[in-house]
């Protein structure tokens, strides 16, 4: 699970909770129906704005937010530069049960086609297609919850509205006005708390996600027409590299010297 998303939701419902009872009670603050029409109005607008297709695709997009990224860049460099090393030692057709389809579908593929013979030029084109399709379903996801936030102050406002409509009809009681006009603002508060804290954060999530596995990706890519040219395993952990940051640059460096390491030590 990916931690920092759960810590920043529960550590900014804490602290507003905190901030709220420091200098009063938390009762006053909730309003079921003032949340139902903030949240119901939010997802009612979702549902007009996507097809029933995509929405069956929300419990999926929301998991993602909270999964871990299990395939990190300097781990694939060095799954590459074996491939390589192994390519050139046995030839391409050896590479073609090496990569499990349910693991790394897009290396599968990618690899697939380099054994099936394909021209270099087709390979990098119908792997690109394949990236900006999938570019395109992240972007999918990220839009409903771009949706949502955007929604959901709309819908505070209108309860707002609401909220003062009603409590103009009471001004013959002024007893009345100061709850009503604390009940009329606090639809707004739950827009905006919904759609900063929880809708517009995970959609930035999802976005920021979306960019690593693109990246990741299209070192596949690198890596892939890399070992159809034939080029040295050396030559392309260093070309792959470029990819990576500083840190995982060394963490790919002291993964790669460790097997050189050990084969020195097994000759001495």
């Amino acid at each position: 699970m990916d931690w920092t998303t759960l810590l920043g939701l529960v550590a900014g419902l804490i602290l507003t909770v905190v901030s709220i009872v420091i200098d009063g009670e938390i009762g006053p603050f909730l309003h079921l129906p003032s949340a139902v029409l903030v949240l119901g109005g939010s997802l009612a607008a979702t549902v007009i704005s996507f097809s029933a297709e995509q929405l069956r695709n929300v419990p999926a997009v929301l998991r993602v937010a909270f999964e871990k990224r299990t395939h990190p860049e300097a781990r694939v460099v060095e799954r590459l530069v074996g491939l390589a090393q192994k390519a050139r030692r046995e030839g391409l057709l050896a590479l073609e049960d090496e990569v499990d389809p349910d693991e790394d579908p897009f290396l599968h593929r990618g690899l697939q086609l380099v054994v099936d013979g394909a021209d270099p030029e087709m390979v990098r084109n119908i792997l690109e297609i394949e990236l900006i399709a999938l570019e395109e379903r992240h972007r999918m996801g990220q839009s409903m919850f771009q949706t949502l936030g955007t929604y959901a102050p709309a819908f505070g406002m209108m309860g707002t509205l609401v909220g003062l409509i009603q409590m103009l009809r009471s001004l013959d009681d002024p007893s009345q006005l100061g709850p009503a006009m604390a009940l009329a603002i606090l639809t707004t508060l739950y827009g905006v708390l919904l759609a900063n804290l929880v809708f517009l954060p995970i959609a930035a999530k999802l976005k920021l996600k979306s960019n690593k596995e693109i990246q990741l990706n299209e070192v596949v890519v690198e890596g892939i027409l890399s070992i159809q040219a034939g080029e040295n395993p050396r030559i392309i952990e260093r070309k792959l590299s470029a990819f990576l940051g500083v840190k995982e640059r060394e963490n790919a460096a002291q993964s790669s010297e460790e097997p050189r390491r050990a084969a020195i030590a097994d000759v001495s």
